[in-house]
C-alpha cells in the first residue's frame, strides 16, 4: 500500500508540475486566481478520482478477495466504507463552498441594478 501511495504522489506531482514551471503571474491576484484555479481543475477531481478507486478495491478485496477469508472481507468493507465517507466529505465541503461564494459573491466587482418603478414622463 506505501508503494502504490509513493507512485500516486510522484504520478500526481509529475503531472502538476508543467502546471508550476510554466505559469506567467504578474501580481499577488494572478497568483490566487492560478491557485484556486489549480485546486479547482487538478486537486478536487484527483481527490474523486482516488477516492472511486478506494471504494472499487474494496469492493474487490469484499467481493473476489474475500470469498474466503472473513478478514479480507472485512477489509475490503473497511475500504468501501471509507472511500464512500471520502465521496461525502468532498461532496459536501464543495457545497458549502459554492452556497458561500454564490451568496457573498467573491470577486465580483460589478453591481447589480435593483428593479425599481418606472416613472412616467
Amino acid at each position: 500500500m506505501k508503494k502504490a501511495l509513493a507512485l500516486t504522489t510522484g504520478t500526481l506531482v509529475a503531472f502538476a508540475l508543467p502546471l508550476v514551471s510554466l505559469a506567467a503571474v504578474s501580481n499577488i491576484s494572478d497568483v490566487g486566481s492560478f491557485i484556486i484555479n489549480t485546486i479547482n481543475n487538478v486537486l478536487v477531481p484527483v481527490l474523486f478520482a482516488v477516492a472511486f478507486i478506494v471504494f472499487l478495491y474494496g469492493a474487490f478485496k469484499t467481493f473476489i478477495l474475500g470469498s474466503q477469508s472473513e478478514e479480507t472481507k472485512e477489509n475490503g468493507k473497511n475500504l468501501m466504507l471509507w472511500g464512500l465517507i471520502g465521496f461525502f466529505v468532498m461532496v459536501s465541503i464543495w457545497g458549502l463552498v459554492n452556497i458561500l461564494t454564490g451568496s457573498v459573491q467573491f470577486g465580483n466587482t460589478t453591481q447589480s441594478t435593483l428593479p425599481g418603478a418606472r416613472v412616467a414622463p
